[in-house]
């Protein structure tokens, strides 16, 4: 029995990458894509996916995915792969705040239940869920690589260390007023 040894190609590839995304996203997408040579554009598929993730509110859609695939030449499921193997990567809506909560060794060990405790009595969620107003979402992660800060959690790209309960409500109450501007 012979093994293929050629990748299998998607035989319905789009012919027109424009069509698939906004001027903007492919921009963006593009700026990816130049960091690599043209024979290894795929390298791009994380920043790929994470530009779409973010033009469609916070999470990827198999059809995003499909688009992505499309426009990097790469069969869709390399795609999945990648986007499944990733936490930075959301296949459900998330809110507005995606909070991530590190629940690792460093942080549990420092309170991190104590602050999961917080967040969920606060925001009324837990691990995977969506505030009802759709303000905030609540994840669990492994790792965020700030141990000395333990616990910590990160929403958007800023890292909050050596939180208290105290500090977790200073920072949603700062979210909260800012969200109205």
């Amino acid at each position: 029995m012979s093994m293929r040894s050629e990748p299998i190609q998607r035989t319905n590839r789009i012919e027109d990458k424009n069509t698939l995304f906004s001027a903007e996203v492919r921009e963006k997408i593009d700026h990816w894509i130049a960091k690599y040579p043209e024979a290894w554009r795929q390298s791009a598929c994380m920043g790929a996916l994470m530009v779409v993730q973010e033009d469609n509110g916070g999470h990827l859609t198999t059809e995003l995915m499909d688009k992505v695939a499309d426009y990097l030449d790469m069969p869709p499921i390399a795609v999945y792969e990648v986007a499944s193997f990733y936490s930075m990567y959301e296949h459900k809506p998330v809110g507005k705040h995606k909070i991530c909560l590190c629940t690792n060794v460093s942080c549990m060990i420092n309170g991190s239940d104590a602050i999961y405790q917080h967040l969920k009595t606060r925001l009324g969620v837990g691990f995977g869920e969506v505030s009802e107003d759709g303000r905030f979402s609540l994840k669990e992660v492994e790792c965020l690589g700030a141990c000395v800060g333990a616990p910590m959690m990160q929403i958007g790209e800023h890292y909050y260390e050596n939180l208290t309960p105290e500090s977790v409500d200073n920072i949603l109450d700062e979210l909260e007023a800012t969200d109205g501007e």
